[in-house]
């Protein structure tokens, strides 16, 4: 077997020596083996190619130089392989392009007869051709960008209700079948012009031919998706969202599996603004509906009676089971379940709940929510345990776009729990000693193990625990603000989630917004009121469609 990554890679040439091809573009649960042969920031692509190749003890590998982490790829395996070719890419489509391909074809040609003793079959490499459709006949959802791994792909496929077509990097390679009579120079060169025709990647010179991934007239949202720290797509994104007539979302990814629980709630924000994945069965008969808003640190839970009036609510620690916090939350209410007639959950553990009967994702219930609770609103920003997020909604309440923070937890509740605990206090106190500031402080480290290095030597030289504190709500409010800016924020502001009870992060937000923020009488509702009102919607429904 021999392994390849690039669409550009001569698979068929190496079929015509009777080779079985396979692409390596699985992700890797660790970097452990790979960091160990190169550096921590090493593109994560590569970094899990060569995890790849020693987890399958692949020993033949044929790699495209499209970038200078492939070469240092190159380098790096080639000790420990029999057979290991690096094809010189050009970047052009003319003819001293062809040429110079051709020659590396040669080169390849003459390199794997000699080292596998085969002979090449012309017929063998005329079937190796396969066709693959661009044009799409049903409605579908286009994957863009650069390269994704196959778990992710997979995801992506379960979490959306439409078809997702891969048009990746690696993607889009089709070409004609090879014309007959051509003697192998002949061959090569024919085939060095057919490669570099295909659809281009983002490394070629001229990138306009990529304009065919957009054309087709059932295409209805666009997920585009970029490897970390790869550049070649970053800019791409930009002016695709510009002209984009369809709605549009970007991910990034690092070739590990570890980022699922934020790329299910993005991708089903992304869903619902599509109309779908909102539909909701209504079997109770009770005159409330409900929301529960399951996160990592509290989960909490809105009742509503059939006028949207909140007329109970709760908010209990979610504990180590989503189901068991819900539970809890349910027990908690002075209504009971059965005067209950829907309930939809809402946040991480949304789909762990047995009893609600729908789940909808916090992008578009905090969004449904804070609009309820203020119709001015047109950004919310929401810092949770776990996660903070910046959406900013059209003059109806409907998403136009959102941003959540990395896997990273700096800037949220979990940040700030770290750091009472390292200044001896609780989330209260420190929201209380951030107005009293005199000194200001700066925390630099956005990293939450950084931040704490950065607190422990600044109460080493004796800093004042106000100022220190006031340096960590400078540093959320930074965090959030570059949150605001992705979405291009713009008043009004509403804040939601457990930190918008920190008036001293609060205030730090609305000096850089330059402008009050709305916060709701109990900022950690705000979601489930959304979901509670998606519910009162399927309520309401239901008894039309029974008239």
């Amino acid at each position: 077997m021999i392994g390849f990554t690039c669409k550009y890679a001569p698979v068929e040439l190496l079929a015509g020596f009777g080779a079985e091809c396979r692409e390596l573009n699985a992700e890797a649960e660790n970097f452990d083996y790979a960091q160990g042969l190169t550096h921590m920031n090493m593109c994560s692509h590569i970094k899990a190619l060569i995890e790849e190749v020693h987890r399958e003890s692949a020993e033949e590998l044929v790699l495209v130089n499209c970038c200078d982490s492939l070469r240092r790829a190159y380098d790096i395996l080639k000790p420990s392989m029999k057979f290991l070719f690096l094809l010189d890419l050009p970047h052009n489509d003319n003819s001293c392009a062809r040429e110079r391909l051709a020659d590396e074809l040669k080169r390849l040609f003459t390199e794997y007869r000699a080292y596998s003793g085969k002979e090449f079959s012309f017929d063998a490499f005329r079937k190796a051709f396969t066709r693959q459709e661009v044009t799409v006949t049903e409605p579908h959802v286009a994957l863009l960008g650069g390269r994704i791994g196959e778990g992710m792909l997979a995801q992506l496929r379960r979490e959306l209700p439409l078809p997702v077509i891969d048009r990746t990097c690696n993607n889009n390679r089709d070409m004609a079948a090879p014309p007959e009579g051509l003697s192998l120079d002949g061959l090569l060169d024919w085939y060095a012009g057919e490669l570099l025709g295909q659809v281009p990647c983002m490394r070629m010179a001229d990138i306009s031919g990529r304009r065919r991934l957009l054309e087709s007239p059932n295409l209805k949202g666009i997920i585009y998706h970029t490897v970390k720290f790869c550049d070649y797509y970053g800019f791409e994104y930009e002016m695709i969202r510009q002209h984009a007539d369809v709605p549009m979302i970007r991910i990034e990814t690092d070739f590990t599996m570890q980022s699922l629980g934020q790329l299910s709630t993005r991708i089903g924000g992304f869903a619902e603004s599509l109309g779908l994945g909102k539909e909701i069965k209504v079997e109770g008969t009770g005159q409330y509906v409900a929301g529960i808003d399951s996160g990592s640190t509290t989960t909490n839970m809105a009742v509503l009676d059939r006028d949207g009036n909140l007329v109970d609510h709760c908010i209990v620690r979610t504990g180590a089971k989503a189901q068991r916090g819900a539970e809890n939350a349910l027990n908690a209410l002075k209504i009971p379940r059965s005067q209950i007639a829907a309930i939809v959950a809402t946040g991480y553990g949304r789909k762990n709940i047995d009893f609600a009967d729908s789940c909808i994702t916090e992008i578009t219930c905090h969004a449904r929510g804070a609009f309820h609770l203020d119709p001015r609103v047109r950004t919310i920003i929401d810092i949770g345990g776990q996660d903070s997020k910046a959406i900013s909604l059209d003059e109806e309440g409907n998403v136009l776009n959102f941003a959540m923070n990395d896997k990273c937890a700096a800037g949220t509740g979990r940040f700030l729990e770290n750091m009472a605990r390292v200044l001896e206090t609780d989330l209260e106190g420190i929201s209380k000693a951030g107005l009293e500031w005199k000194e200001d402080l700066t925390i630099s480290s956005m990293c939450t193990v950084f931040a704490e290095s950065e607190v422990v030597s600044l109460i080493a030289d004796n800093k004042q625990i106000s100022d220190i504190v006031h340096g960590l709500n400078k540093s959320v409010a930074s965090k959030t603000m570059n949150l605001v800016g992705r979405v291009k924020g713009t008043g009004r502001y509403m804040m939601t989630g457990g930190v918008a009870r920190n008036a001293g992060v609060a205030e730090c937000i609305e000096e850089l917004l330059g402008e009050k923020l709305i916060i709701p009488e109990v900022p950690d509702l705000c979601g489930a009121v959304g979901a509670a009102l998606f519910a009162l919607d399927a309520v309401n429904n239901s008894g039309k469609q029974e008239n």
